[in-house]
């Protein structure tokens, strides 16, 4: 091989345009450089030889391309100064082999990134544990990955084809599929939760991230892509919590009945002691009665006032067994007032065993809210009886006062309770909705963490802050129904 110095000045014995902007040169059948282009001398003026430049197995492919009549392309050569060269060769008449050459090396690297962008992505998709699949607008399977046999026991060619809406639980499709052709067309993205059928028969819960593929020109949806994971153990947890929570409730009614009982025996034995003189009464006037007016008219009299009172027991023992009920909740809507009154007539006699006066603070007019109403009214229940136990450390043997004050602004109904008890240092305020924290000795901590869950579940809030009376001050919020729904309703 003749080095560039012996071939600074083409022979020109073969014609190769000068304008060609890919370096070209022409070989005997020996592979001696005859002729070459200024390009290719560019090349061969900047300090490389050719033997740097061309393959190292040039005698052999001039060989082949003269003896089989045919081109040979893309031949790489590394050159040392870190360019990628693919060489092409093919024959020419009188036994001569044209060589054409152009620099790839930012087509290689690209082309090699690619290869290993698509090595990196198959090796995520056949191992990860989220089912990655690619579907048509419509809902039908264009692919999926091998996780598909071990979440639903369907293998990826078991799947193409078929329409993800035959998978779908019967309750769930039709919202599910249009809140999913809505959501791609509109924002090109959507996360959703629903119930998928496994091969065997049984379903799962799956949380499926799908992102639309759109046309570049006209923007349409030509294909989704969906990452699907299984999260059954996730809502069976859910679940349990759920439940485990509505225990918890259902068993801090219970323990509240029963610091009640004592309150409730006497409201319930008097209505029903006063039915009884009533009744005996009017049975004597009965026995007695001749035709004196009188006697008829306390006999009546007698009989009115026993309905009332039968009534009265019947309306205590209703409330009770509202409050003690086990179940889910169930919201209504409802004014606060009559949720604060009930609250009031459960601890009515408690309070005045204590000599505790409670001073009720209630506008005329309230807006409703939307809640559970034995919730609530445990919620009220708690605050009072805690307030009505705070006087009693401070007033022992004097009377006191607590406060139940309730107000609104424009989104909100507020509820408060204040007592005159010892109040609570900072530490203890901080502390005080923690679950197990309390401040009493014979206390389980439970009742205003209970409270503050139930009222947050509303959409409310519960906090506590220092009273200017020095006691302490419990204030809790709900929001009001819109304006819309308060008049629709009344």
């Amino acid at each position: 091989m003749p080095d560039k110095n012996k071939h600074a000045a083409p022979a020109r014995g073969w014609w190769l345009p000068a304008a060609d902007p890919q370096p070209a040169l022409v070989l005997d059948a020996r592979a001696r450089l005859c002729d070459w282009n200024p390009a290719m001398h560019a090349w061969l003026s900047a300090g490389l030889a050719p033997d740097l430049l061309l393959p190292k197995n040039l005698a052999h492919l001039v060989q082949a391309v003269l003896e089989q009549q045919r081109a040979i392309e893309d031949v790489r050569v590394a050159v040392p100064d870190g360019r990628q060269l693919l060489w092409s060769f093919f024959a020419l008449t009188d036994g001569h082999v044209q060589g054409r050459a152009r620099d790839a090396t930012e087509t290689l690297s690209t082309f090699q990134q690619a290869q290993q962008a698509r090595r990196l992505y198959r090796l995520i998709i056949e191992n990860t544990t989220d089912l990655i699949s690619r579907h048509t607008p419509g809902g039908e399977f264009l692919d999926a990955s091998p996780a598909a046999w071990a979440l639903l026991g369907y293998w990826p060619e078991q799947l193409r084809g078929t329409r993800i809406q035959e998978l779908i639980h019967p309750q769930e499709r039709d919202e599910l599929v249009q809140r999913y052709s809505r959501a791609l067309e509109q924002d090109g993205y959507l996360t959703l939760s629903y119930r998928i059928r496994h091969r065997d028969g049984h379903y799962l819960w799956f949380e499926t991230a799908s992102r639309a593929i759109r046309e570049t020109y006209t923007g349409s949806v030509v294909e989704v892509v969906s990452v699907s994971r299984d999260i059954t153990e996730r809502v069976r947890s859910e679940e349990h919590n759920r439940r485990l929570q509505e225990e918890l409730t259902h068993a801090t009614r219970l323990a509240t009945l029963g610091e009640l009982a004592s309150g409730i025996a006497h409201e319930i034995n008097q209505p029903l002691a006063a039915i009884v003189n009533y009744a005996s009464a009017s049975q004597r006037y009965l026995t007695a009665m001749q035709a004196d007016a009188e006697l008829v008219q306390r006999l009546t009299l007698g009989l009115e006032r026993i309905n009332s009172h039968a009534q009265h027991a019947a309306e205590v023992i209703k409330r009770l067994r509202a409050f003690l009920r086990k179940g889910p909740r169930k919201a209504q809507r409802i004014n606060p007032a009559q949720l604060a009154a009930d609250a009031l007539r459960l601890c009515a006699w408690e309070a005045q065993q204590q000599q505790v006066e409670i001073i009720q603070q209630i506008p005329a007019e309230l807006p409703d809210v939307h809640v559970d109403p034995v919730l609530i009214q445990q919620v009220l229940l708690n605050l009072l009886r805690n307030a009505i136990e705070a006087n009693q450390e401070t007033h022992p043997d004097s009377p006191s006062r607590i406060w139940l004050t309730l107000s609104q602004d424009e989104r909100r109904v507020h509820l408060e309770v204040t007592d005159q008890g010892p109040g609570l240092a900072p530490e203890q305020l901080a502390s005080l909705f923690t679950p197990f924290f309390t401040s009493k000795e014979d206390g389980l901590g439970l009742g205003l963490s209970m409270s503050q869950s139930i009222i947050e579940g509303f959409g409310g809030g519960l906090e506590a802050r220092p009273a200017e009376s020095g006691g302490l001050c419990l204030h809790g919020w709900l929001p009001v129904l819109p304006a819309q729904e308060q008049v629709t309703e009344k």
